[in-house]
């Protein structure tokens, strides 16, 4: 009965292992498809960042900028500081310190004001480039995230299979079983 038992937890625990591999193939799979998406799209962008002695970066809101100075950006990471510390930045100084939105309901109280108008396109053009490099920045931790869960996936199952294979030889140390009901030798005598 016991040798039975062993078997039967090692074989779910081997299908498990199983079912683990397959899931860190998917989410290594996802992971690698997800970078090579996000650089693949932001190097078509070709997009640089001014040199970390630039007078551009030069101010301390731009503190984060100043470390890829000079390179493109092809990284999620990349395009979260990008869109947050250079282009947020310029935004809330076109901006005068007022969103979108904020300037938006202004224009259309004031509809002849072409000053006003010209801001909030402006507003309306960066905070639409902005998201979009939020978007890559996203997509770059989704497959970060990924790759993370899939080397977990790979462990739990090296450990599945290592329990398994400890169940079977365990099984095969397990004295059979004795028919209930029959008395042993030794009993008899």
């Amino acid at each position: 009965m016991r040798a039975a038992l062993d078997k039967l937890v090692s074989l779910l625990g081997l299908a498990l292992a199983v079912v683990l591999v397959v899931a860190g193939g998917l989410l290594t799979w996802g992971s690698n498809f997800i970078a090579d998406e996000v650089h693949t799209q932001l190097a078509q962008q070709n997009i640089y960042f001014p040199p970390a002695d630039s007078p551009a970066v030069a101010a301390p809101e731009y503190e984060r900028m100043r470390q890829y100075g000079g390179m493109q950006m092809t990284t999620g990471a990349q395009a979260e500081v990008y869109a947050n510390d250079f282009i947020g930045n310029h935004l809330k100084k076109a901006g005068g310190g007022k969103t979108y939105a904020e300037l938006s309901t202004e224009s259309n109280a004031n509809p002849d004001n072409a000053e006003l108008a010209a801001q909030v396109q402006t507003m309306f053009r960066g905070e639409t480039l902005r998201g979009l490099l939020l978007n890559a920045y996203a997509f770059g931790t989704m497959g970060t995230i990924a790759g993370i869960a899939a080397i977990g996936a790979y462990v739990a199952a090296g450990v599945m299979l290592l329990l398994a294979l400890l169940g079977f030889w365990h099984a095969g140390r397990v004295a059979p079983a004795e028919p209930q009901g029959r008395l042993r030798e030794s009993q008899l005598a």
